[in-house]
């Protein structure tokens, strides 16, 4: 059964706006770092440059989206009780901004009170949201697979911040702290919640919902929307045993799980591409052109590390995991949080609006809050940059071209989006002047 719409439950406006429109300029900052270091930014994962860039992208603009997109899908799908949401973001937003700043610059200068700084900042921050989210999705009567999956990505994030609280912790104070675990393994596992279990099965959970709703497609077979995340869960415990000192070095063991984690999300996609082919409305607009290449990316990172696996040569090249890196980052997620933006923003401007308007003021169609050129010379620009990185990978020169246009196409998202928020905010001050001057009247 799928969860009912609450439209009445949305929170505020601004709740969700904070996050949207802040999260595009450190994209953008992530590009002109590679702009400005070029190819020695990409030379191996562990470069200063890739772990900042790397950051950026995952903790802000991800982050933040995501963060803004389940406080507005929890309270509206799930029907769920938010607590206090305006303050939550209040707290929420600027402790995530100033952690990213934190974490990318001790990255790039090597300062270890950066790093407490970060951990400090990620521990209020996400240890506020996430409780807030755990105590609304376990109150909610709502049932249905989103939810569960939800819960479930929500869990996954807890694990992430934990153990990246921990290498923070470890990096900022590595003169005087042991950790238990090697650096590699937390790093290595902390990767694997981060993408598997937070933003994977966040897509995941969200795509149930949206993709036969806004794309008219045929619905997730039910067997499927269970053995997905079920799958993808152990996976993620299985991988998680090389936290355990028998198994830290057992090589073959964890390729084994590593590919069918990787075989699981290939499945995924190419589910998901087939239901979109199958959709009953022709004509494909922006926001479903970003999904197929999403999955198409996601098809793409599964074959490439079944690849490295059969060639170890390739596999082992320093540069093989950020193929890897910009597949997932730049290819799947991104593209999925932009063509959701394009979906939310209009939509929550309509709702608000429509609310404040009333019958005697509709508000504008949702289509002329961005305009459709806007949308797909961004969504253009978006994956000629993510050819440009791929190319970056393996031909160094283009590395800065590659920053350029990744830049170029964070801030023509920004643009797109700010042009959102004005519509909302010149047709809020309409409706408010005819309410004033309606009261004012004898």
């Amino acid at each position: 059964m799928q969860p009912t719409l609450s439209f009445e439950q949305a929170p505020p406006i601004s709740v969700p706006y904070r996050f949207f429109l802040t999260a595009p300029m450190f994209g953008a900052v992530a590009g002109l770092i590679l702009f400005w270091l070029g190819p020695a930014a990409l030379e191996s994962r562990w470069a200063p440059g890739a772990l900042a860039m790397t950051h950026l992208i995952v903790v802000d603009f991800m982050l933040q989206a995501m963060c803004g997109s389940l406080l507005q899908f929890v309270a509206v799908v799930a029907g769920a009780n938010i607590w206090r949401p305006r303050l939550v973001a209040t707290v929420v937003h600027p402790l995530i901004t100033a952690g990213a700043v934190f974490l990318a610059t001790a990255f790039l200068l090597e300062r270890q009170l950066l790093f407490l700084a970060a951990a400090f900042s990620f521990a209020v921050a996400l240890g506020v949201f996430l409780t807030v989210m755990a105590v609304a999705l376990l109150r909610t009567p709502a049932r249905g697979m989103s939810i569960h999956v939800l819960r479930l990505a929500v869990f996954g994030l807890l694990v992430t911040v934990v153990l990246g609280v921990i290498l923070a912790s470890t990096l900022g104070m590595q003169d005087t702290l042991q950790s238990v675990w090697s650096l590699l393994t937390l790093i290595n596992v902390h990767v694997a919640w981060g993408l598997g279990g937070w933003a994977l099965m966040l897509v995941i959970g969200v795509s149930y919902l949206v993709v036969p709703m806004f794309q008219l497609t045929p619905a997730y077979p039910v067997w499927f929307t269970r053995l997905l995340p079920a799958g993808l869960l152990l996976v993620l415990c299985l991988w998680s045993l090389q936290l355990l000192p028998g198994l830290a070095g057992a090589q073959a063991w964890q390729s084994g799980v590593g590919i069918a984690g990787v075989l699981l999300a290939g499945f995924y996609a190419v589910t998901t591409l087939w239901l979109q082919a199958r959709r009953r409305r022709r004509q494909a607009d922006v926001t479903l052109i970003f999904w197929r290449g999403a999955m198409l990316a996601l098809l793409a990172l599964a074959v490439s590390w079944l690849v490295f696996e059969a060639l170890p040569r390739l596999g082992n090249h320093e540069r093989a995991p950020l193929w890897l890196g910009v597949l997932a980052l730049p290819g799947v997620f991104l593209s999925v949080i932009i063509g959701m933006l394009y979906k939310i923003m209009p939509f929550l401007n309509w709702l608000h609006l429509q609310q404040q308007g009333g019958t005697a003021m509709p508000p504008p169609n949702m289509k002329q809050m961005i305009p459709e050129a806007a949308m797909r010379g961004q969504m253009r620009l978006h994956f000629a940059a993510l050819l440009l990185l791929l190319a970056a990978v393996l031909w160094p020169a283009v590395a800065r071209p590659a920053g350029l246009i990744f830049t170029a196409s964070c801030l023509w998202l920004e643009w797109n989006l700010v042009g959102a928020a004005r519509v909302y905010a010149r047709f809020r001050d309409k409706i408010r002047a005819a309410n004033a001057a309606s009261s004012a009247a004898p």
